[in-house]
């Protein structure tokens, strides 16, 4: 059993909530926009981190992070990537690649908007946990937390942070 918490948009911002939730987790999955490597530095002090570099990441970031992280954990095939697009409209340079070889879990962050769902055509769960950084359009930070167990996802927890 592996228990994950996933956020995006950080935007150089890490706090105390932030940093409280990610103590109670065995990883910390992060889709872009980063901003800082403070923020994935101070994650890392607690617990292991998988993550990708955002549009707004620069070069420093994108050394230590790739443009899409595809890896299995268990028995789930994970793809993150930060602009991807969501079910069934996934952007341009993800679709031939999830249509040739899908992922079980593919993750996006990007649009500041909490969403999960179901691409049923493609067997994927899509999941964007929204911006947990104080920057961009979004009211409320948000960020996710689910369990991994063999092949199975689930546990899956909505966590607000407040208004930004």
């Amino acid at each position: 059993m592996t228990r994950i918490l996933l956020l995006s948009d950080t935007h150089s911002h890490i706090d105390d909530a932030i940093l409280k939730y990610a103590k109670q987790v065995d990883e910390i999955w992060h889709a872009g926009d980063i901003g800082s490597l403070k923020v994935t530095d101070a994650l890392a002090k607690l617990k292991p981190i998988k993550g990708v570099h955002g549009n707004i990441d620069d070069h420093i970031i994108q050394k230590e992070f790739p443009l899409d992280n595809r890896f299995m954990c268990e028995g789930v095939d994970v793809w993150i990537t930060h602009i991807g697009g969501y079910p069934p409209k996934y952007n341009v340079r993800t679709r031939e690649g999830i249509k040739i070889n899908p992922p079980k879990l593919f993750i996006a962050g990007h649009s500041h908007i909490l969403k999960v769902m179901w691409d049923k055509k493609m067997g994927i769960l899509h999941m964007n946990p929204g911006a947990c950084g104080k920057h961009g359009f979004h009211q409320v930070r948000t960020m996710l937390r689910f369990v991994i167990e063999g092949q199975e996802i689930k546990d899956l927890e909505i966590i607000e942070l407040g208004k930004r």
